[in-house]
């Protein structure tokens, strides 16, 4: 059973920096696909970044290129998304996902698995 965790959230003002890191355990590691996404109450859930297994193309949402960056680190099983220049309208619960599904890195849909989120709140 896959069971994705996610740490390094917290409160932080405008114009900083956090790295989110997100653990994956289970079977297999290999062959899929990686995305964060971040979700504020009472809306949709919202792509942020994925990362291909193969070399490890990156993908983001147009709202935070140039100031995220997903890696991952295929030995040690996890996939961290550095977030800088933070805004206050990044304010949100962020979660990890495995992409099962062949498609688009931004559709939520295609994910099967998913971390239970952390919070992170940009304070102006």
């Amino acid at each position: 059973q896959v069971q994705l965790v996610e740490s390094g959230g917290g409160s932080v003002q405008a114009g900083g920096s956090l790295r989110l890191s997100c653990a994956y355990s289970g079977r297999p590691f290999s062959g899929y696909g990686m995305g964060w996404f971040r979700q504020v109450p009472g809306k949709e859930r919202d792509f942020v970044a994925g990362i291909s297994w193969s070399i490890g193309t990156t993908y983001y949402a147009d709202s935070v290129k140039g100031r995220f960056t997903i890696s991952r680190n295929n030995a040690k099983i996890t996939v961290d998304l550095q977030m800088n220049s933070l805004k206050t309208e990044d304010t949100a619960v962020y979660y990890c996902a495995r992409k099962g599904r062949s498609g688009t890195y931004s559709w939520p849909n295609l994910y099967d698995a998913w971390g239970q989120g952390t919070q992170v709140t940009v304070s102006s």
